[in-house]
């Protein structure tokens, strides 16, 4: 019996569309150890599709035509070291929106923007909560501020320009 997914698939897979597609392949190697799976690119370089293997999931790419405006993705990333591959991604050239914070339902969470304008939730389960203990914490002062921290980052998420390595295009 053929599976309604193929192998490797979640049931869910993000897409990114971006300016640069190849550069920000690049870049997810670079920060988060991607692996590339394929790439379908046009006799123009245009890539109309590609697809990457972060961790686990299955990760689908392709370059924003002419005249799209900026696409951001929002991308939750589970990683067994949350402060490592945040100082990773930032030094695959990230921007840091919000530094590594213990949260009150079990997750170290940090934040970056990649070059091209994605916002990545880097994240690492320290500890399970039960239900009751969740309620407590809303009301401790050290997680509502934890909280608070993440709510209102020191650098904005849309801050600053999209770039693209490739230019214009044409045609």
């Amino acid at each position: 019996m053929t599976n309604f997914k193929p192998e490797g698939y979640t049931t869910v897979t993000p897409w990114i569309i971006s300016p640069d597609t190849a550069a920000l392949i690049d870049y997810l190697t670079e920060a988060f150890g991607a692996e590339e799976l394929g790439r379908v690119v046009d006799d123009s370089g245009v890539i109309g599709h590609a697809e990457v293997r972060i961790g686990d999931a299955i990760v689908m790419l392709f370059d924003s035509p002419p005249g799209w405006p900026p696409t951001p993705a929002f991308l939750r990333l589970y990683v067994e070291d949350a402060r490592a591959v945040l100082r990773q991604a930032l030094k695959a050239g990230g921007v840091v929106v919000s530094e590594v914070t213990h949260l009150a339902f079990g997750d170290l969470v940090g934040r970056v923007r990649d070059p091209y304008g994605n916002l990545w939730w880097i994240q690492t389960r320290i500890e399970d909560v039960t239900a009751e203990e969740l309620e407590r914490r809303w009301s401790d002062p050290g997680f509502a501020a934890a909280m608070e921290y993440m709510q209102n980052p020191e650098t904005d998420f849309f801050g600053g320009e999209i770039r693209s390595t490739r230019g214009p295009r044409t045609g």
